[in-house]
């Protein structure tokens, strides 16, 4: 059986279909709004980032807005309250946000009923000009639900050096490396648990899911993206499994929760 439900839709509609206490592991990385630093403009078509935006030709146009998205308009009380209401008791939930956005994050983790357990800092070999100090790092803020526990390596460290996806191969203008989600839900699930990420972009934390042995669940708005998401993940879970027969993973295992 394949071990993943793709849901091509907004995540406040999606999330009406997955039950109380029924989640694992929430691994996230939101929209939310930017800073420009010294990048402004988008150069022989691709961003700062090096992804191409021929993929969404309204890319710098949202940028001028402090958006990277069409779909960006979502605030972190719309949804982090239903990240807290699926969760189990005793689990993680890490959302990945930039300094801008941090105190926010931080007050609507609080006030849905989150403990914050740390702040891991992703510190990349690349660099984000900025007129202040340029930004090799990005901040996952990490949540617990219920009681306190343990990672599955303690030995991990609150800085994490993964080197960043290479300019002109990103899928997604935010993907994230993929050791670096694999690290995060190692760390915070055992095989067979189920994983959700109710942004999925192009599908990394579902593709870290299946490596892993996990269940996962992905939410993509953007048709775009998640065709993107939808190949990848297939194409991944074919090593895996050799009959690939599609299931209705939330009907038919999350209403056993």
């Amino acid at each position: 059986m394949i071990k993943y439900s793709l849901i091509n839709n907004d995540c406040i509609v999606a999330f009406k279909d997955i039950p109380d206490n029924s989640i694992d592991l929430v691994v996230t990385d939101p929209p939310y709004k930017i800073t420009k630093g010294g990048c402004s403009k988008i150069k022989n078509g691709t961003e700062c980032g090096g992804f191409l935006s021929k993929r969404n030709s309204l890319t710098q146009e949202h940028s001028k807005n402090g958006k990277l998205f069409k779909h960006n308009e979502i605030k972190f009380s719309d949804w982090v309250p239903e990240v807290f209401r699926v969760l189990k008791d005793q689990s993680h939930c890490y959302i990945m946000v930039n300094d801008r956005n941090m105190q926010e994050i931080l007050n609507e983790g609080t006030k849905a009923g989150f403990k914050i357990q740390n702040i891991l800092i992703w510190k990349k070999d690349t660099h984000t000009p900025n007129r202040y100090y340029l930004k090799n790092s990005e901040f996952i803020v990490m949540f617990r639900k219920g009681k306190a526990k343990s990672i599955n390596n303690m030995g991990t460290k609150s800085i994490i050096e993964i080197n960043n996806i290479k300019r002109g191969h990103k899928q997604h203008p935010t993907e994230k490396p993929l050791e670096l989600l694999k690290l995060l839900i190692d760390n915070s699930s055992k095989s067979e648990e189920i994983v959700l990420d109710p942004f999925m972009g192009s599908g990394s934390a579902g593709v870290a899911s299946i490596l892993l042995d996990r269940w996962f669940i992905g939410i993509e708005k953007d048709e775009s993206f998640f065709e993107v998401a939808e190949d990848r993940i297939n194409s991944v879970s074919t090593l895996y499994d050799n009959d690939h027969q599609p299931c209705n993973f939330v009907s038919n295992q999350l209403e056993a929760a």
